[in-house]
């Protein structure tokens, strides 16, 4: 009679268990090959998440972005060049690539050029190499610094057109170093001279 008692605990108690299982996993859950997919709704969530960590990299100025950032850096360069040269006395083109600082002094070296009644001709020839010394982030401004090689025919004439300085027959060698920056949290995209290191 007793073992009949024992039988009947035995199956009351795989009730209770087969019972409780049942709750938990109405509560927690069970697998069932989903996870890795995402549901509708959150397909828009996911996909904004991955355009951020995309562009991520160019936040942190890798490879790619310092490859782009010298090819407009040397269309920059080029353009101030070329314009310091233009005989109207002031800065035109140039004048987004420039910070009010450094717009000031070319403006200023061109006032005091005229004064003299001198003028530049300058003949740009080209970039022959333009490369990153050093970049460094404060704040949201990245300043990026770059070392520039170009040849220029350069000479400044005065009002009689008689030679000041300069040959007009002969390629100079130029070695500069020019510091750029830019607001990183800004939509502007466009980078600015701040200094001339020399």
């Amino acid at each position: 009679m007793s073992y009949s008692f024992e039988y009947i605990d035995i199956i009351l108690l795989a009730m209770i268990a087969g019972f409780i299982f049942l709750r938990l996993r109405g509560i927690l859950g069970k697998r069932t090959g989903f996870e890795g997919k995402s549901p509708a709704q959150f397909k828009e969530v996911l996909k904004n998440i991955k355009v951020d960590q995309a562009a991520k990299p160019k936040e942190n100025f890798d490879d790619e972005a310092q490859k782009e950032f010298l090819k407009g850096a040397k269309i920059a360069y080029e353009t101030i060049i070329t314009d310091f040269s233009d005989n109207d006395n002031r800065i035109t083109k140039a004048k987004p690539l420039l910070n009010k600082d450094i717009f000031n002094q070319f403006n200023d070296a061109l006032k005091e050029r005229a004064k003299r009644g001198h003028f530049a001709e300058i003949t740009f020839i080209g970039v022959n190499k333009a490369e990153i010394k050093e970049h460094k982030k404060i704040g949201n401004i990245l300043n990026v610094t770059v070392n520039f090689i170009a040849e220029v025919i350069t000479c400044i004439k005065d009002k009689d057109k008689k030679i000041v300085s300069g040959d007009p027959e002969k390629i100079k060698k130029i070695y500069d170093t020019w510091i750029f920056s830019r607001d990183t949290t800004s939509a502007n995209p466009n980078w600015q001279l701040v200094n001339i290191l020399t």
